[in-house]
């Protein structure tokens, strides 16, 4: 338990969360709840008693003060524990937001050469399903104290009615601690991990299937998805009913050990009639400890499991970005120098590196080539240093979730309005977006919405010039196009490039982009 707990500090979820004010409500409610049992136990036994004793045993017993008490025990207890409810999911919320941003923004700038190589789903797992398996470390910390409190008035209750009964209560719950905290982990362990890692397998092969809809429509090829499913979800279920099973068996055998010590204590009780009955329920609602004990040491492993996947984002160090002035390197391919402001065509047949090779150069991959940026080897240069000099407009852009405006300002923070504007004029995207009703506010999803292929492709481009780097790498940008839009692209590309002296890294099987370079260069290197 200690080494989760340092674990989970790493990531901003020790004991500073605001859980001071659930600690006190969870310690209220417990106290509260046990001794609202106990009380009224002696309160219903006592007064049986009077009634049995006649008129004057009845009108000596003061049923006001424990009546009284009663209804002030049972309003505190539903009180706190709503305020602790409230209070610790409040906080719970505010840090699982906070770390799910601090690890999105590690996984986003982090060095793509270095990071783990996680797909889409995997990531999204780790970010969403293991950070909400995390929520309980936050929410469930204060019962833990609370029901010892409880227990704490347990144990005070029941040594009312003498020292051996308040032994027996004492050894049996810690009996009770020790062994089914370690019972619940052991069986808990595996079943966690299993689970955990079938989940990751599912958003994967779910986010495969989605991207591949089209063709699973076209082809009949249903079936065949949902059996490409069928493991992986047999394995998730597996493991969430071995979870379950064991969820139940301890419950029981809580519920067993709770009415043992209720009738040990009954048992060595020795006060009288009303004492007894306060003690003995007193020792079973103080057994309540023994329950979330329990729940917290089968929560352990699943959190665990959640704190050691999103451990490996943590662990990131992202990118930051150069605040020094940018100055244009020559680049070096192979034994090709480039000077800033030169064009170069890559040329060669599909599947000899032309794209293996750009993403090397903006430092999205590691490949053993021979490319250097300011005569230093790219392998020896950090992403933000590469990140620095290149625009790089893929052959398969990704754009995010937004508005045209938002994947344009991806490239750069704080640009105008007109300065879109002038990019989007020089992909040949302007008009299409002014007949937009929205214009630049024109919703666009992760694949790209109204916009078709070409479109994407282009303000994919777009964005690349925002970015103002001296060298534009661009991955078959007019793919898709009709001759007439891609000979009106060139041109004002051709003019953008040599009023901002940018360099150009070019990748086309088409002729009309090849004019824009004034070289070319044959791949495979030699």
């Amino acid at each position: 338990m200690t080494r989760l707990a340092d674990a989970a500090a790493r990531h901003g979820l020790g004991r500073r969360v605001g859980l001071g004010m659930p600690l006190a409500l969870a310690a209220i409610a417990a106290m509260a709840g046990v001794a609202l049992l106990a009380i009224s136990s002696w309160f219903l036994t006592g007064a049986a008693i009077a009634g049995a004793g006649g008129l004057t045993a009845i009108s000596a017993f003061n049923y006001l003060l424990p009546s009284a008490a009663i209804r002030a025990l049972a309003i505190g207890r539903t009180a706190a524990r709503y305020g602790e409810r409230l209070s610790s999911h409040g906080a719970a919320l505010g840090a699982m937001a906070r770390l799910r941003t601090r690890l999105f923004a590690r996984l986003a700038g982090a060095d793509s050469r270095v990071a783990p190589d996680l797909a889409s789903g995997d990531a999204s797992a780790r970010l969403i399903d293991d950070i909400e398996a995390l929520e309980d470390l936050v929410v469930r910390r204060s019962a833990l104290p609370g029901a010892l409190a409880g227990a704490a008035v347990a144990l005070f209750c029941v040594a009312l009615s003498g020292w051996p009964a308040a032994l027996a209560y004492g050894v049996l719950t810690g009996a009770g601690l020790v062994a089914g905290g370690h019972v619940a982990r052991r069986l808990s362990r595996a079943p966690a991990a299993a689970a955990s890692a079938a989940r990751g397998r599912l958003r994967d092969r779910y986010v495969e299937l989605a991207a591949a809809r089209p063709e699973i429509l076209a082809y009949g090829l249903g079936e065949r998805a949902n059996a490409m499913l069928a493991d992986d979800l047999a394995s998730w279920d597996r493991a969430r009913l071995a979870l379950v099973r064991g969820e139940a068996l301890l419950g029981g055998a809580v519920a067993a050990w709770s009415t043992l010590i209720a009738v040990a204590v009954l048992l060595l009780a020795r006060e009288g009639a009303a004492l007894a009955a306060l003690s003995t329920l007193a020792a079973f609602a103080g057994s309540e400890v023994l329950a979330v004990r329990i729940r917290s040491a089968l929560r352990e492993a699943v959190i665990a499991e959640g704190l050691a996947r999103i451990g490996a984002i943590g662990a990131l160090d992202p990118v930051a970005p150069s605040a020094a002035p940018v100055v244009p390197a020559t680049i070096g391919i192979g034994a090709v120098q480039l000077q800033p402001g030169e064009r170069i065509v890559l040329t060669g047949p599909s599947g000899c590196g032309k794209t293996t090779l750009v993403e090397t150069l903006a430092g999205l991959r590691s490949a053993p080539l021979p490319l250097t940026v300011a005569a230093v080897d790219v392998a020896g240069q950090t992403a933000s240093q590469l990140a620095a000099q290149f625009a790089l407009a893929p052959q398969a852009p990704q754009l995010i979730a937004g508005t045209i405006a938002d994947n344009l300002r991806v490239a750069r923070p704080g640009v105008t309005e007109p300065a879109m504007w002038a990019v989007l004029d020089v992909v040949q995207l302007s008009a299409r977006i002014r007949a937009m009703p929205s214009g630049l506010d024109t919703p666009v999803g992760e694949q790209g919405g109204t916009l078709s292929g070409g479109e994407q492709k282009r303000l994919s481009l777009a964005r690349a010039l925002l970015a103002g780097r001296p060298w534009l790498i661009a991955d078959e940008p007019s793919e898709g196009l009709d001759a007439a839009t891609e000979n009106a692209l060139v041109a004002d590309l051709d003019a953008w490039l040599a009023r901002h002296g940018t360099g150009l890294i070019l990748v086309s099987h088409r002729p009309a982009p090849r004019t824009l370079a004034s070289r070319a260069l044959a791949l495979p290197l030699a």
